[in-house]
Order: C-alpha cells, then sequence, then structure tokens
C-alpha cells in the first residue's frame, strides 16, 4: 500500500496546487466584472470580449477547484444518512460511490470532452459574438478539469482502501482529516 499512498500524496498536491490558480481566477474575475461594470457606467463603452473573460474565468474556478474540492470533502452531498453512519460505513460508502459512480463518470466526461476540445482547436473557433474569444481555451480546461477530479477519486479510494485494511493511519482519524478544515 505504500507506493499507493504515496501516489495518492501525489494527487493531493497536484491537485492542491491546481486548485491555486482557481483561487487566483476567483480574484482576476472579480477584478474584470468590477473593472468592465466601472468602464461600462462610467464612460459607455463594453466589450463582449471581457464578459467571455469572465465566462471562462468561472469555467476555470469550478473545473480547477472541483479536485481540491473533492480532496478537502466539501462537496455537495446529502448527509441524512452519512453523517449518522459509523466511520467504518462511511469508509464503504465512499468506496463504493468512488468506484461506482464518481469514476466511471469523470473518466467518461474527461474522455467525450477531449475531441470537443480538439475540434475547436483544429477549427480555431471562436465566438460568434462581436469582439468574441477563441473557445478551445476555455474547452481545454474541461477535459483537463475532469481528468483531475477522476485523479483525486483515485487518490480518495487509495487512502479509504488503505483505512479499511488497516494500513493507513487510524480510520477514525482519516474521516475526520476530511470533515474539518485543513490546519
Amino acid at each position: 500500500m505504500g507506493p499507493l499512498l504515496s501516489a495518492s500524496h501525489a494527487i493531493d498536491v497536484l491537485n492542491r496546487w491546481v486548485s491555486r490558480l482557481a483561487v487566483w481566477a476567483v480574484l482576476l474575475a472579480c477584478v474584470v466584472s468590477a473593472g468592465n461594470a466601472a468602464v461600462r457606467y462610467l464612460v459607455s463603452y463594453s466589450s463582449n470580449s471581457w464578459l467571455e473573460v469572465q465566462w471562462y474565468l468561472f469555467t476555470v474556478i469550478v473545473m480547477l477547484g472541483a479536485g481540491y474540492t473533492l480532496h478537502r470533502n466539501e462537496h455537495v452531498r446529502v448527509d441524512l444518512v452519512y453523517g449518522n453512519l459509523p466511520s467504518r460505513a462511511r469508509l464503504w460508502v465512499d468506496v463504493f460511490g468512488l468506484v461506482l459512480f464518481l469514476g466511471p463518470a469523470m473518466a467518461m466526461l474527461a474522455w467525450m470532452t477531449w475531441p470537443f476540445f480538439l475540434d475547436s482547436w483544429q477549427r480555431q473557433e471562436s465566438s460568434s459574438n462581436a469582439g468574441g474569444l477563441l473557445r478551445w481555451p476555455v474547452k481545454l480546461i474541461l477535459p483537463i478539469g475532469f481528468a483531475l477530479i477522476f485523479l483525486q477519486g483515485i487518490s480518495e479510494l487509495i487512502k479509504r482502501v488503505a483505512a479499511l485494511i488497516g494500513t493507513a493511519p487510524d480510520e477514525v482519524e482519516l474521516v475526520a482529516e476530511y470533515v474539518r478544515p485543513e490546519q
């Protein structure tokens, strides 16, 4: 399990690093949004490209931040039953969810969005709006984001299986790590 846990740690580090791009994209989206509004109202000038930049930044925020959100266990979950289960049962629920749902869905979405990006890149597709931007850069974010979520799912699976077989830190601490914020 040692090499797998090392791989899991490397995936966690990768998603933590990539999530920093998402954090900076939040700040940049706010600046672009405020700047666009200020220019529009102060000098009566607007550009569709600034609106598209905001949309592209929102894509970066969601797709590049989702893997780290999964790592932190901050994703949306209906917690009516899960939170009341013992820690070992929660580990099993997570294993089944990762294997049966998250893994296949993210693999399929990454696979399906890659040709979507390639077609856009080969045609140098651009927005039909006046002043619109190239579309392929934002379409590239989709397969990258889905692949990062898939990788994080593998990392989470490794950690939960290690906890179930007793080769990871105490399973209660492992689950608690995902419930409380990092220090």
